[in-house]
């Protein structure tokens, strides 16, 4: 299958030597967004906040695709503070909505830039 790197305009740059997302056939795997503002670089304050904007960069980088939030399958969310699943649960319910993506939810140690949430997601689109 053929290999396409896709770089999207209008999303926070990459904080290492990465792309947004790699598309192979109808799939999307994308790299994991924190909740950088795609102009100023920065995080916004708080988990919410942060976890709204990293979903916003991923429906920027699945447009790029050609996809939408709708065909994502699979996502994985990390956290700063698992104390936040409730929070984020409510903002992730308002992005995802019908027929949810299967999800893990995991704890990390540390996120990049000191963020607070970062999703990752694989989308397939036809």
């Amino acid at each position: 299958m053929k290999r396409e790197t896709i770089n999207a305009q209008g999303a926070p740059a990459a904080v290492g030597p990465y792309v947004h997302a790699v598309k192979t056939g109808d799939y999307v795997f994308t790299s994991g967004q924190l909740g950088l503002d795609p102009v100023t670089g920065t995080l916004p304050e708080g988990v919410v906040a942060q976890a709204e904007q990293a979903i916003r960069n991923i429906e920027t980088v699945l447009k790029a695709a050609g996809c939408t939030l709708a065909d994502v399958i699979k996502t994985t969310v990390f956290l700063a503070d698992m104390n936040d699943f409730a929070a984020i649960n409510e903002v992730y319910a308002k992005f995802f909505t019908g027929e949810t993506p299967a999800r893990s939810c995991v704890q990390a140690a540390a996120l990049p830039k000191g963020g607070l949430f970062e999703i990752e997601v694989v989308a397939v689109c036809r």
